[in-house]
């Protein structure tokens, strides 16, 4: 799959997801949703995978993003009302962090689905 494709199929499937539940429910709930949605669409993903967080060169802990696909794309989930530039910040410290291109932020809280593409500047395909 293309990367545009991919990222245009995850939406797809948070969409779908979001208009079978609507809002209200918690953040892992969608999680769990999606990755049924996910696995329908025959998307490769790993859930919750542990990223090392280094300073200076020393290990000081980890992080997790909700969703790493097809090893190209890091998708953070939220179930929020309203989406803060916090979480903003967060989605594109993880896409710059697993050295992806594109990273998505979607919440599932609104009453339609929100979602925020990403792009790592830093990022440089070896391919």
């Amino acid at each position: 799959m293309e990367k545009d494709e991919l990222t245009y199929a995850v939406i797809g499937c948070a969409m779908k997801v979001h208009n079978t539940l609507g809002s209200g429910f918690q953040e892992v709930i969608y999680q769990r949703c999606l990755a049924i949605e996910l696995e329908r669409a025959s998307i490769g993903y790993q859930r919750e995978q542990e990223q090392v967080v280094f300073y200076d060169g020393i290990e000081v802990g980890t992080r997790r993003a909700d969703f790493i696909i097809e090893d190209r794309v890091v998708v953070e989930l939220k179930a929020l009302v309203r989406l803060e530039d916090a979480y903003l910040a967060q989605a594109k410290n993880y896409t710059v962090a697993y050295d992806f291109p594109k990273g998505l932020l979607i919440n599932f809280g609104g009453k339609s689905l929100e979602y925020k593409l990403m792009f790592n500047p830093k990022y440089q395909d070896q391919k």
